[in-house]
């Protein structure tokens, strides 16, 4: 069996992101006396490219918790603007004029941009940093004739249309993982674009209602959208995507444990918007690794179920150069895009 991951890490200074402002502590300044001085920030505005209710929305919401909570900034205002995969967001984000605000990305947005052709991508961004990995969760209602993970996909291969799956945005984490299980069952790209009927979503919410409302018949989202509905019994686990067992699931079996030899993990990060000075960057790459470094942060991170994933300066630039990359090639060999 092949086996498909999307990388979680490259090493520091690999690669650059082309047209991408440096942010971090490596390359915000240099080390010659003229060098600008970060300045600290006292509000950060923080926009969300989704729907209320999300794994975006939930990460902007407690970043914000935690800035102001731990006293680091005097406000910290979220604001969704969502549709298409987090490019709807990033195009507003694009004449953003206030260096002091961030938007939240992460793979979603990498595979949108790619499947939508956004004219706003993530180069026209400066990238800060990488805060947190998820893994993804296969479920279907309880009441579903499907018991396993293999009943769902080989449902997919032989009913086609018939099944409706659905999750986030199209071209997202949720709609690769959806691919890359058909693939695994040895369909090809022209099989997958007949036979997968995905339905993508603004917000993790919207795949709630349409599960729980008998309108889809599997779901695929981060564990922690979906923990609460397969704990009350109303949704049943098929399959995580990580390599071990979810801390908030402990009881799910791995994708591969059920024969399926994927791995993929959902990452999310934060970006300022392009074009603004070394000094801004490194204030705002300092005020996330705050952030980070506090005890409430690594609480939120436990309460979630997020893994900490952080990185900052050269070593996410070059994550995010690798992650473009591999993602593009991933969507073409999955049938997604061209």
């Amino acid at each position: 069996m092949r086996r498909f991951a999307i990388p979680a890490i490259i090493a520091a200074g690999a690669l650059a992101l082309a047209g991408c402002t440096s942010s971090g502590t490596g390359g915000a300044a240099d080390s010659g006396g003229d060098a600008e001085k970060a300045a600290a920030v006292d509000e950060v505005g923080i926009l969300v490219p989704a729907d209320p209710g999300g794994g975006w929305d939930q990460t902007g919401r407690a970043m914000s918790a935690v800035l102001t909570g731990e006293e680091l900034v005097s406000a910290a205002p979220v604001t969704n603007v969502g549709g298409a995969g987090g490019t709807v967001g990033l195009a507003s984000f694009a004449n953003e004029r206030d260096p002091y605000s961030l938007i939240v990305t992460g793979l979603v947005m990498v595979g949108a941009i790619e499947t939508n052709g956004a004219a706003t991508r993530i180069e026209d961004t400066t990238p800060i940093a990488r805060l947190t990995e998820e893994p993804l969760v296969v479920v279907v209602p309880a009441d579903s004739p499907y018991k396993t993970l293999e009943d769902l996909v080989d449902a997919i291969a032989e009913d086609g249309q018939s099944v409706v799956v659905t999750g986030g945005s199209a071209g997202g984490a949720d709609h690769i993982l959806a691919g890359l299980l058909l693939t695994e069952a040895g369909l090809g790209s022209d099989e997958i674009i007949e036979k997968l009927n995905y339905v993508p979503n603004a917000g993790g919410g919207e795949a709630v209602t349409m599960l729980l409302g008998g309108n889809a018949n599997a779901g695929i989202s981060g564990v922690g959208e979906f923990a609460e509905f397969i704990e009350d019994g109303s949704m049943r686990a098929l399959g995580v995507s990580s390599e071990e067992p979810a801390a908030l699931l402990p009881d799910a079996p791995t994708l591969v444990d059920e024969g399926y030899d994927v791995v993929l993990t959902n990452w999310r990060g934060v970006l300022a918007p392009g074009g603004i000075s070394d000094a801004e960057a490194q204030a705002l790459a300092d005020l996330v690794t705050e952030m980070h470094d506090s005890g409430q942060w690594q609480t939120t991170l436990e309460d979630n179920g997020w893994s900490d994933a952080f990185l900052v300066g050269d070593g996410f630039d070059a994550f995010l150069a690798e992650n473009v990359a591999s993602v593009g090639d991933t969507l073409q060999s999955i049938g997604l895009v061209e």
